[in-house]
């Protein structure tokens, strides 16, 4: 036991030159990712509100109404609404107007004066990511004010975001390597290695998750890494959709915990890297094992435990994001499911099996085999559901290549390709392996005759040939030295003890290093075995870029999510260029030579916000007339606004435009048009516009 203790001790020791390479690769694909990202797009887009943006209302509304794309999880502070001072004039907590989770409403205080508010807001998506923004409206007419609605009050915090999207990637890696290490092991071969996988995926996956549960305030509120353990951010993320999935998967991560320990402990067979216990798969109970009818049991048990520990693990990714929100829900979240399932089956088999071959340890082609035909059953799952994940998300065509999901999309689904083509080498190199003879090492056996000799020093018995009739006094003294020789002899052969488990630790060491070089030899003389670990290390290499691909996805707004919005804005803004503009002649007469003419104004589309002003000068001929200069003002004299100067600019010769001019507010509107066709001749002419 002793042994072979010291030989796993040897075999963990050290890592290999290629992994630690991959680690370095990982730590630098992390960084790119990381410092090249800013804040993920909004997933919930504000599509309207009420008052609208940069609108003048006649009288203070009773409250403020913001509209969303999808649904969005509110805070107390999620909807706040400043007067021009800066003091808040929001009462209450923000509610969903009318039980519709796309809607954001809070009531203002009564009795608010005229003036330009600002209303800041912030929430959390349906698929768990923060979106932020801010917009203002007038009551009355327009003031001056001195809020200022700070940027990084609306976007995640740079070094927050960083360590959150470095969880996220640690997180699915964990999952991947958690899952796929067990089903290795349970499936193929059970081994050492195998095992430092699984256990170093639930210990990536239990300390990301703890890890994103205290970001996960600081990131959907703003704030900096100060405010990570703060308990009041914290107990408000339990309560939401997200927090509630992060702390299932902690408790599942338990489970899985006790998973493990029976899948390598209980369930495992003795294995010292030389096949004892063949591929881990089938094979009959070990010397001082369970039976064979109790270890089928345990398979059974180990089997369902395990499926639905995984599902549920995979299921917190699922109930929290893209999954759970946009079309279908009800059919998207179990795909997705089986979609991280086939993943993690594949990549996680992927990356055990990679550990068993460069470690040197014994694997039959059989087990490889084995591995073989489950990962094209994982990939043919990957395959249908992502069929429809991509349908899901993106929609068209045109959104494949038009918007950022789609292009990450492309990115992995032409990694994926890459993969299953190394995946093909891969196969062609199991076909060439040949299992060798298991080596057997010679018993040390005992000459005939001998025994054990005497320890030195020890005291020889005395013959009673040579004894007469001892007296009291000798024989006191007889069994005196006696008791000393006897322990005399129990302190030398614990000194001996001592000194020979030390010097069988020694040469139990020097054994494993034996063993471990002639292995590493062997293996690497094979090259059958040679060719599969590379084909299998650069299939390893991308799928680690086919988990940052993923992550990326996962933090990126879908692509029909983005077509709509964009469809959406587009509807708005052509709706009012459909109604009517207002159109309106002024004939003009300066009292100079070629002083009179005609000026067609357009004001499209004629409504309060955003308008475009034309204007045509003609002369009574109906040809284009050149001025020295043109200017537009309008003017509400009811409400006091204005005038309000429009920035023309010269298009052609007659042809003025400005573009962008802003009316605050419905009403009749005065214009004003002043015409200059010379140092001394001007004139200025006034008409009334209704602007809507």
């Amino acid at each position: 036991m002793r042994t072979r203790t010291a030989v796993r001790r040897a075999v963990r020791r050290g890592v290999p030159l290629p992994g630690a390479l991959l680690v370095a690769f990982l730590a630098a694909l992390l960084g790119t990712l990381t410092l090249g990202a800013g804040t993920a797009s909004a997933h919930a887009a504000l599509t309207a509100t009420d008052p609208a943006d940069g609108s003048v209302v006649p009288a203070a509304p009773a409250r403020v109404t913001l509209t969303f794309s999808e649904g969005v999880l509110l805070s107390p502070d999620s909807v706040r609404v400043l007067d021009p001072r800066g003091e808040r004039v929001d009462a209450g907590r923000p509610q969903h107007d009318g039980g519709r989770s796309g809607t954001a409403t809070v009531a203002l205080r009564a009795g608010i004066a005229d003036g330009t508010y600002t209303v800041a807001w912030q929430a959390v998506s349906a698929d768990s990511h923060p979106v932020a923004g801010a917009f203002t409206f007038s009551v009355g007419a327009p003031s001056k004010t001195t809020v200022t609605v700070d940027s990084a009050a609306t976007r995640t915090d740079p070094a927050v975001a960083a360590f959150y999207a470095i969880g996220r990637y640690a997180a699915y890696a964990g999952f991947v390597l958690l899952v796929g290490g067990c089903v290795f092991a349970g499936v193929c071969r059970s081994s050492r290695a195998v095992q430092r996988v699984a256990v170093g995926g639930w210990i990536a996956l239990f300390v990301s998750t703890v890890a994103l549960l205290l970001l996960r305030g600081a990131f959907t509120s703003g704030k900096g890494m100060g405010s990570v353990l703060d308990l009041s951010l914290l107990g408000g993320v339990l309560s939401t959709k997200p927090g509630a999935a992060l702390l299932s998967r902690l408790l599942l991560l338990s489970a899985a915990a006790v998973f493990l320990a029976v899948l390598f402990g209980t369930y495992a067979q003795e294995d010292d890297g030389r096949g004892r216990s063949g591929d881990g798969a089938g094979s009959g109970a070990a010397a001082g094992g369970p039976t064979l009818g109790r270890r089928r049991d345990i398979a059974w048990g180990l089997g369902v435990g395990g499926t639905l520990v995984a599902g549920g693990l995979a299921a917190t990714w699922a109930l929290a994001e893209h999954a759970s929100a946009g079309l279908q829900p009800w059919l998207a979240m179990p795909v997705d499911v089986a979609h991280l399932l086939g993943v993690a089956v594949w990549l996680g088999g992927l990356a055990a099996l990679l550990a068993t071959l460069w470690s040197g340890e014994r694997i039959r082609r059989t087990a490889v085999e084995r591995f073989s035909r489950m990962a094209f059953v994982a990939v043919c799952v990957l395959v249908a559901t992502g069929l429809y994940q991509s349908w899901r998300q993106v929609g068209s065509w045109d959104a494949l290549t038009g918007t950022e999901y789609g292009r990450w999309l492309l990115v992995k689904a032409g990694l994926v390709v890459a993969m299953v083509g190394v995946a093909f080498l891969s196969r062609r190199w199991t076909g060439r392996l040949v299992d060798a003879p298991e080596s057997r090492r010679p018993t040390a056996r005992k000459k005939p005759g001998t025994g054990a000799k005497p320890a030195r020093g020890a005291a020889k018995p005395l013959s009673s040939a040579g004894a007469g009739p001892a007296t009291g006094a000798d024989a006191a003294e007889t069994a005196s030295g006696a008791k000393g020789a006897q322990g005399s002899a129990a302190d030398a052969t614990h000194t001996v003890d001592a000194v020979d488990s030390v010097r069988a630790a020694q040469l139990a060491r020097q054994r494993a290093a034996r063993e471990k070089a002639a292995g590493r030899r062997v293996r690497d003389a094979d090259t059958g075995r040679t060719g599969l670990r590379r084909s299998v290390l650069a299939e390893a290499g991308v799928a680690v870029v086919v988990l940052a691909v993923t992550t990326a996805l996962t933090g990126t707004q879908p692509g029909r999510a983005e077509t709509e919005q964009r469809r959406a804005a587009a509807g708005r803004t052509a709706a009012p260029s459909a109604a009517r503009p207002a159109d309106v002649r002024i004939a003009y007469d300066t009292g100079g030579t070629g002083g009179r003419g005609t000026a067609r104004v357009t004001v499209d589309p004629a409504r309060s916000g955003a308008n475009t002003l034309t204007v045509t000068l003609t002369d009574p001929s109906g040809r284009p007339v050149d001025v020295p200069e043109l200017t537009l003002s309008m003017t509400e004299k009811e409400k006091q606004i204005g005038p309000l100067r429009a920035a023309l600019e010269r298009q052609s010769a007659g042809l003025w435009k400005a573009k962008d001019f802003r009316l605050p507010m419905a009403g009749d509107w005065q214009l004003s048009l002043t015409v200059r066709t010379s140092d001394i001749d001007q004139v200025t002419e006034i008409e009334n516009v209704k602007i809507i």
